[in-house]
């Protein structure tokens, strides 16, 4: 067990990415997911741009790895945003992008230095409201990704889907709050089946099944490791409000006729990610949440996971502070949370992780390679 410890930009988004490596450095950390959404897009929680993605070329990725080699750091990228719903204008933008950063870790080493493209697959919430929603979606993905899949193997690049359901992706009056296809495992093995391909797989992060009731643990024992490449390290503390009370834990809480709600002495939606009764943590910081970390960790330690832990900051003490202290100590605090079960323990200093395991980062391609859209694939 000497599993490496991340920490994801999006927490730094008014910083540089030198500034985040000094950051990484205090927090004792062994890497960055380096968020890279794009400038001109829709989405505007917890998004971040720390690399050039429209100049980014082969000196870039030269002057990247020589910065990370120097420090000790490993690196991935991503952008997470709807590619298979939404407005069609946007999803196309956004699948172009997603091509965009397969070049970027293509030039970058790519499987070679472990360095992986992070998103979202999205979905069609007007497709899935049909007779048959889900399956139209798992088409539609299909449609779209065999082709992304395919370009990033040629590439020598792994593509990863986070779990997350975007819950708050609608409106509060949608009834449903089901926004990203690889939200559930059985869709996640769905999916794999339909695009057979080792170039994808999943960053698990566990947070999101904790708020849905289930318990990470079994959904561990239930996957196939072999896809999971990254775990993201968020927390959550499932509350025992009003709402859940009122609108159970099963269903989306529903928004209707505010004064109606009054008069009824009903819990109502404050805005679209009021649904699920839940808040967003960090193991470790600030009190316990509402799973249980040894027992997720020492799964994954017995199942054989070897890859990097990535934290996710979006605690409402921590990062949603606005406070660059608070957000070092968040991160900090779930360094040290995770260090008992996944690093080696060395004589006089306690847990730590083994540096010597780190392989030394390729040189980039000697060749660039063209920028590409899903019309030329």
């Amino acid at each position: 067990m000497n599993n490496p410890i991340w920490v994801m930009t999006s927490a730094f988004k008014d910083l540089s990415l030198d500034q985040i490596i000094d950051r990484v450095k205090e927090i004792n950390s062994q890497g960055i997911e380096i968020c890279v959404f794009r400038r001109d897009g829709t989405r505007k929680d917890h998004v971040a741009t720390h690399l050039d993605y429209e100049e980014f070329g082969l000196e870039d990725a030269r002057k990247v790895l020589d910065r990370c080699s120097s420090e000790g750091i490993r690196i991935s990228v991503g952008a997470y945003d709807n590619l298979i719903g939404g407005e069609p204008g946007e999803r196309i933008h956004n699948q172009n992008h997603i091509l965009r950063l397969i070049r970027i870790a293509h030039l970058l080493g790519g499987n070679a230095n472990s360095i992986a493209v992070g998103t979202f697959v999205g979905y069609d919430a007007e497709l899935g409201a049909q007779d048959g929603g889900f399956e139209r979606n798992l088409e539609l993905y299909q449609q779209v990704f065999s082709k992304i899949v395919k370009y990033a193997e040629d590439l020598g690049v792994t593509v990863v889907y986070e779990n997350c359901p975007m819950e708050g992706w609608r409106p509060a009056t949608s009834p449903t709050t089901y926004n990203n296809l690889p939200g559930t495992l059985a869709a996640r093995k769905l999916m794999y089946t339909l695009i057979p391909s080792k170039a994808h797989g999943e960053t698990y992060d566990p947070s999101h099944d904790v708020w849905q009731n289930i318990d990470p643990v079994d959904v561990i024992e239930a996957s196939d490791m072999s896809r999971i490449h990254r775990v993201h390290v968020k927390g959550t503390r499932n509350l025992k409000s009003a709402a859940r009370v009122h609108w159970g834990a099963l269903y989306a809480m529903q928004s209707v006729n505010p004064e109606l709600a009054r008069k009824a002495g009903v819990p109502i939606p404050a805005h679209e990610w009021d649904r699920h009764h839940y808040e967003p943590m960090l193991p470790g910081f600030g009190g316990n949440d509402s799973m249980d970390w040894r027992a997720f960790l020492k799964t994954l330690m017995k199942k054989g996971f070897d890859g990097p832990f990535v934290i996710e900051n979006e605690a409402d003490n921590s990062a949603h502070t606005g406070n660059l202290g608070a957000t070092v100590q968040g991160f900090q605090a779930a360094v040290l949370c995770l260090a008992p079960v996944v690093w080696p323990m060395v004589d006089t200093v306690g847990y730590q992780f083994d540096r010597s395991s780190l392989a030394p980062l390729t040189a980039p391609p000697s060749k660039d390679v063209p920028v590409v859209t899903m019309g030329d694939l």
